[in-house]
């Protein structure tokens, strides 16, 4: 059992305790040790138990219950909580914005036990007037029952990424016994990259039919077939989609390109080339209309067909073009590793030439947000690293919070002190468009912002992000000479890779940042790579494809 699964059942633990007005302290301690063990620098279920109650913030009691998970599976108390909670209940306290004190209202006062009652009784008006309510958080509670609602069933590449590929390999094996020649493809939504997926989907590449009528693994529920289309649609235990398309070897590349294309690409693709005629591989089929190969995360139904026309297509960013990576956090801040273990691990085993070290600014409390003096200590440690680490380079940087008026957070003297500086939005998130685009444009126009952080401040099928005039932000960039993040954690990737076409137009540099709080968050760049590449990103236009000389040139340019 890993940290974050251990994590999720203490926060769990403590939330169903508050529900049930437990005693606040011990609430308070089970709380405080979520938060400690999702950021532990090592894994508990490699310690012994006699280790566990050891550990900073973890007492005896706790260390008992972490003991009683890793040996188990289970927490008893948890578990007793959980048997006399409805299950709609539970379902509420994923719903964003309703913690305990206000579910134990709805429970318990309105009489309402299930997700699908609370939004009824929200569309009726029923909460305005339970006590801590009001008509502002009856129509946040709405809105967060909509998403939650529609995005039900939907994953994140980057949670899919292990099971789709074993899932590949178990489709192998399980095809192999009737053709031994089968060849099973990743194709659909997730061979185009896209950062949210609705259905995984496969090509099986046979000459026997009796593939269509074959059994699958216990897991795997079969919901539909379509002979006629040779197509199979199954669900899992997790509610994973899961689409299989069998073809002829013949006809490969006219069944790949049809599954993995968007609807609005095979459309514009429909006058291009005969439907009659069958291609093995995609390349000749391209070929055969008299234009480029389109890789498959371009296939969107944007200008890749016009541009794969003219031979014109990008040459779009690949991981090898990075030279180095912004935007991380230490244990200055939130973070789990130290600043030396970052660049250790950035020069090592990414073979980077430089780190740039974000940590959260004053205004953060929350992740130990640096005050100036202790942006002032942490300067001299870097520079003792960049002597130590030469002619690997820690860039001094800062994560600066945009506040409420779009001022940044720290006087100009200071500023000034930073290599570069990310202004991003972390409080007051609840703004109409008008205030959110007013907000990053001024922090835009502050000469030391260098990048505008995770603009929209989105969380992928969590929280939606406030509203932006995308056009006007751009634009502000472009005039400012400021590069826009592609956050590339894969619960953000903002900026979204919908808006990477106009500021490529605008001439504005995009950046490639992994906003990564330990050493394994750095991988996470990959997935900005995927959006990237949608975005149409070229090494050219990629901040941190530049190599260590040319950005500390730009740097210094920036700062003039």
């Amino acid at each position: 059992m890993e940290n974050k699964e251990i994590s999720k059942a203490f926060k769990l633990l403590s939330q169903l305790m508050e529900l049930y007005q437990e005693n606040p302290f011990k609430i308070k301690s089970i709380a405080n040790a979520s938060f400690k063990i999702d950021k532990l620098p090592f894994k508990l279920k490699d310690k012994d138990p006699d280790e566990l109650e050891k550990i900073e913030g973890i007492g005896k009691s706790i260390a008992a219950k972490i003991a009683e998970l890793l040996q188990t599976g289970e927490i008893q108390e948890l578990n007793t909580l959980i048997s006399k909670t409805p299950d709609g209940i539970l379902g509420m306290m994923t719903i964003k914005g309703l913690g305990p004190k206000k579910i134990e209202i709805i429970w318990n006062v309105l009489d309402i036990e299930t997700i699908g009652e609370l939004y009824y009784a929200c569309n009726e008006n029923r909460l305005i007037e339970a006590k801590g309510f009001g008509l502002k958080t009856q129509e946040e509670i709405k809105k967060a029952i909509e998403f939650k609602m529609a995005n039900m069933g939907r994953f994140l590449y980057a949670k899919l990424e292990n099971i789709a590929l074993s899932y590949q390999n178990e489709f192998v094996k399980a095809y192999q016994k009737i053709d031994s020649k089968v060849e099973v493809l990743i194709t659909g939504q997730f061979r185009r990259k896209c950062e949210i997926i609705d259905v995984l989907s496969f090509l099986v590449v046979s000459n026997n039919d009796e593939l269509l009528l074959d059994n699958f693994p216990d897991v795997l529920d079969r919901v539909e077939t379509n002979l006629e289309k040779r197509e199979i649609l199954f669900q899992d235990s997790n509610g994973i989609k899961i689409q299989i398309t069998i073809c002829k070897p013949e006809e490969k590349g006219n069944a790949l390109f049809k599954t993995t294309g968007s609807d609005l690409h095979l459309s514009l693709m429909e006058n291009h080339f005969k439907s009659n005629m069958l291609f093995d591989n995609e390349e000749d089929l391209y070929q055969s209309a008299g234009m480029d190969f389109i890789v498959p995360e371009l296939r969107e139904g944007f200008d890749e067909v016009e541009l794969a026309l003219k031979q014109q297509l990008p040459k779009l960013i690949v991981n090898d073009d990075l030279k180095g990576t912004l935007h991380n956090h230490s244990t200055w801040s939130d973070g789990v590793h130290s600043i030396e273990e970052m660049a250790l691990y950035c020069r090592d085993e990414m073979n980077l030439e430089y780190l740039g070290m974000c940590d959260h600014s004053k205004t953060a409390v929350y992740a130990k947000g640096l005050s100036i003096e202790r942006v002032l200590q942490q300067h001299e440690e870097i520079d003792h690293l960049n002597k130590k680490l030469a002619p690997f380079k820690i860039f001094k940087g800062i994560e600066s919070d945009i506040l409420s008026d779009g001022s940044l957070d720290y006087p100009e003297e200071i500023l000034k002190r930073f290599d570069f500086v990310v202004a991003s939005v972390h409080s007051v998130l609840k703004m109409d468009e008008e205030r959110a685009t007013n907000r990053l444009i001024k922090a835009i126009e502050n000469p030391y912002t260098t990048i505008l952080g995770h603009p929209t401040g989105r969380l992928l099928l969590s929280r939606s992000g406030y509203p932006l005039n995308f056009e006007k932000v751009i634009d502000a960039c472009a005039a400012n000479k400021v590069v826009i993040e592609i956050n590339a954690n894969p619960l953000r990737l903002d900026l979204d890779w919908r808006w990477h076409r106009y500021a490529l137009e605008k001439g504005v540099l995009l950046s490639i940042n992994p906003d990564a709080h330990r050493t394994e968050g750095l991988l996470d760049m990959q997935y900005g790579i995927n959006v990237a590449r949608k975005g149409g990103l070229t090494p050219s236009h990629c901040l941190n494809a530049l190599t260590l000389k040319e950005i500390v040139s730009y740097f210094n340019s920036k700062k003039a």
